[in-house]
């Protein structure tokens, strides 16, 4: 294939160029900086097509980038003057197997196909919190859902994949069936290949389901935090997840919601959240609905077309101290670099952690961690260098805040969760923090096995656009 004209005969999808007219929109992400002008844009059928696409890259030393859902915000999904394998147009299905309880989903569709093809049989998988989130990233990087307290992460409700290798050689991975590529694949992110089908277990899900938001002033922290200290030290209910946000209102004042659910009835919910509800939040709208719509609860926060960072983070636990100060601090920050802020929030993410740490260490790529996870995600106004970098540091202040906390990890061993991390890409290209220490850090002792994998199936970095795995020298 010595041509972009061969190429193109052979390739069943569609291939874009500068020119083509539905150019512009082809490269549009969840995150507006994270956009690049890629060379060729291939919306692929298949994983014939992926293995075409592959190839022709390798030969004319096209850098790849890999789009499912498109809502990796540190841009792993585009890529400059390269190649992006676009899996969103004809590979965004998902298929129900009823009878054995199996999702068989392409790799380009999002969580709310999945959510609605599976409820109609009264089945549903552990699967994100906001539903225009592709299945592929999520899944790859681990996987937290709403769900994960009753069936763990994404990746523990992985069956199969069918993944094309840098080669363009393709694998079904499975427990069975190259069983090292499929512990690879969960937890090690993109590294390995391009995932053309997953398959995941499915549970039976009760139709209706308990959800909503309820916001507080922050005055309300001195009441809430210790009921959240109290709540976290008993360990979170397998039925129940909530996030916690603390950020500013329409009015620009200090505020604090929680996006909270139980996998049950309006009466059991309102009996789990009682301490919280009785404190008088000034929303609810909590109530039973569709569990279909559990997952769209956020989506008006976070539409597509922003541009987004997110800096995540890891703490012991919920802590009054720091809450309140990252409150207060989101206020100054807020209004000392009104040109530049959108908005800004600091959310943390209580999930019920049993089911998910009852996973052998090792069983996956994936680290357990029985931590707190954190993130703050700032929404700025202009997509430049000046405006990021005040963004960067703005996010590096509340950050800063939690690593006040004594058992804390230290900062270079605390990546947060991964899938959240903004400079996974940027930042990984610098000398600030090296490829390899935030690797070391994310996969700890897994690291070492990851690059024997990587030399064995991607030697020569193809897929080098999450956090870095270099493959290991050959004895």
């Amino acid at each position: 294939m010595s041509d972009y004209a061969s190429f193109k005969q052979a390739f069943k999808g569609d291939l874009l160029t500068p020119e083509h007219p539905e150019y512009e929109k082809s490269l549009e992400r969840w995150a507006a900086n994270s956009q690049r002008r890629a060379a060729v844009v291939a919306f692929v059928k298949d994983a014939d097509d992926i293995s075409l696409a592959l190839k022709y890259a390798r030969e004319h030393k096209l850098p790849i980038a890999v789009k499912g859902g498109g809502h990796n915000p540190a841009g792993s999904s585009s890529v400059e003057g390269g190649l992006v394998i676009d899996l969103s147009k004809y590979r965004n299905g998902a298929r129900i197997d009823a009878e054995k309880k199996l999702a068989y989903i392409g790799g380009g569709a999002l969580w709310e196909t999945v959510d609605k093809a599976a409820i109609v049989h009264g089945l549903a998988t552990a699967g994100g919190t906001v539903n225009h989130t592709g299945v592929g990233g999520l899944t790859l990087g681990g996987g937290y859902g709403f769900l994960s307290g009753e069936h763990g992460l994404v990746i523990d409700n992985l069956v199969q994949a069918t993944v094309v290798a840098a080669d363009g050689t393709v694998y079904v991975a499975s427990a069975t069936e190259n069983p090292d590529l499929f512990w690879a694949i969960r937890g090690g992110g993109s590294n390995f290949g391009v995932v053309s089908e997953f398959v995941l277990k499915l549970h039976p899900q009760r139709r209706t389901v308990f959800a909503g938001l309820l916001v507080y002033p922050a005055s309300a922290l001195d009441q809430l935090m210790p009921l959240l200290a109290e709540k976290y030290r008993k360990g979170l209910k397998a039925k129940e997840t909530f996030l916690q946000v603390i950020t500013l209102g329409p009015d620009r004042n200090p505020c604090v919601v929680f996006i909270v659910f139980w996998n049950g009835s309006e009466e059991e919910g309102k009996a789990n959240y009682k301490p919280f509800l009785d404190l008088n939040p000034i929303v609810n709208t909590c109530g039973e609905i569709p569990f279909e719509r559990l997952n769209s609860l956020q989506n008006d926060k976070v539409p597509h077309g922003r541009n987004y960072y997110l800096k995540p983070i890891y703490q012991p636990g919920p802590d009054m101290e720091v809450a309140k100060k990252i409150s207060q601090r989101i206020v100054e920050l807020a209004s000392a670099h009104s040109d530049v802020i959108e908005e800004i929030a600091f959310m943390y993410e209580f999930w019920p952690l049993d089911k998910i740490c009852s996973v052998p260490e090792g069983e996956t790529a994936f680290q357990r961690i029985r931590r707190l996870s954190g993130v703050t995600q700032i929404v700025f106004k202009e997509n430049t260098e000046e405006q990021l970098k005040i963004t960067r540091m703005v996010a590096q202040e509340l950050v800063d805040i939690t690593h006040t906390l004594k058992d804390n990890l230290p900062e270079d061993q605390n990546t947060g969760y991964a899938n959240y991390n903004s400079d996974q890409v940027s930042l990984l290209a610098t000398n600030e923090v090296t490829p390899t220490s935030k690797s070391e850090a994310l996969f700890g002792g897994n690291l070492q096995r990851l690059a024997e994998l990587k030399r064995k199936y991607d030697p020569e970095m193809v897929f080098s656009k999450w956090f870095t795995i270099s493959p290991a020298v050959a004895p």
